[in-house]
């Protein structure tokens, strides 16, 4: 079915119950990922990025949380599957893999073990073939010795190893989709780039899509197609990653961008900063959501909400003033040196 999209999220909405109420995470949220493409999700802390990943995997606790819009996976809406079929394609044909390795193994078993849990569940192969596969998937990955660690621990190994043992686990399957969310964090930049391009490889490899999920701008630059950019729990621009990175018209992505350090330049200036806080999402204002930071924000945008608007260049923003920005300020200001 590669005639449609891999992945389609139309209009989702991931609601909490909490103590104060009903709380929205994700509010509206709609993006799609082809079969071997990256597309980068990026935004500050508490945009929604993770709770987006969660929601399509359905990992959430169903019993305080509700979910609205459509996730549409191969043509099937997630949403309106039983919790037996889920089970068939988490970790088969949707894998994930997540932020701290560390707490995402058990310590308690070893790497191969781990590794062939999933391929035996999913696979229907023996204990023996499942280690063999695991031993098959670490080398691929570039851990050394892998015929070693299947029977290591995950303390026994660095960091880096035990985030390819997280690879290795989310890719034996061989899925369609892989969604990282920020699997390089708290790695060294060496380590990082060898993960990029361990992900980028396989993805090319298995015709894989990707959903990276990051506040790395520069994870982004290297490896995506197209970006989505969150903020407080909805899409506020999406485009293809030169685009981005040539012509952002949010004056959010315009913040994020411009405060990339750089090689060149006075060195004497500070870097730029997004002034203000993240609302909270029992707090969330009225009009625009960025509006309460923006420095171009009018009566309108603190008062009603805009649109995710498509362009014809195939960019979409969710801004009341984008065009009016982009004459005041002009594209040829905004820096590309991430790229």
């Amino acid at each position: 079915m590669e005639d449609c999209p891999l992945l389609e999220v139309k209009e989702l909405r991931t609601r909490f119950s909490s103590e104060k109420g009903t709380i929205t995470a994700v509010d509206g949220v709609t993006f799609r990922v082809d079969h071997g493409e990256t597309l980068g999700v990026v935004g500050e802390s508490g945009c929604g990025k993770s709770v987006t990943a969660e929601s399509i995997m359905r990992l959430l606790n169903e019993k305080s949380t509700r979910y609205d819009g459509e996730i549409n996976f191969k043509g099937r809406n997630l949403l309106s599957l039983p919790e037996k079929k889920m089970l068939d394609i988490r970790g088969n044909e949707i894998s994930m893999i997540f932020q701290d390795a560390m707490t995402s193994l058990n310590p308690v078993f070893t790497i191969g073990d781990q590794i062939a849990e999933s391929i035996i569940v999913h696979q229907n192969l023996g204990k023996r073939e499942a280690m063999e596969k695991a031993v098959e998937m670490l080398r691929l990955t570039g851990i050394p010795s892998p015929e070693k660690r299947v029977h290591e621990y995950p303390h026994e190994i660095s960091g880096g190893m035990r985030q390819r043992v997280m690879i290795a686990m989310a890719l034996s399957c061989k899925p369609s989709l892989l969604i990282a969310d920020e699997p390089t964090t708290a790695l060294d930049v060496t380590i990082q780039a060898q993960i990029l391009e361990v992900i980028n490889d396989l993805k090319e490899e298995l015709n894989m899509g990707v959903m990276m999920i990051t506040h790395d701008l520069g994870v982004v630059a290297e490896v995506c197609t197209r970006v989505a950019v969150m903020y407080l729990g909805q899409v506020i621009e999406e485009s293809d990653v030169d685009t981005l990175f040539d012509s952002p018209r949010h004056p959010y992505t315009r913040g994020l961008l411009k405060s990339i350090p750089t090689i060149t330049g006075d060195r004497s200036q500070k870097l730029h900063t997004i002034q203000g806080v993240v609302p909270a999402l029992d707090n969330i204002p009225k009009g625009c959501r960025f509006a309460p930071r923006c420095p171009y924000a009018t009566d309108q945008c603190i008062s009603e909400s805009p649109l995710l608007e498509a362009l014809e260049n195939g960019q979409k923003i969710r801004c009341w003033h984008h065009e009016e920005i982009m004459k005041r300020e002009g594209v040829t200001d905004v820096i590309t040196t991430a790229t």
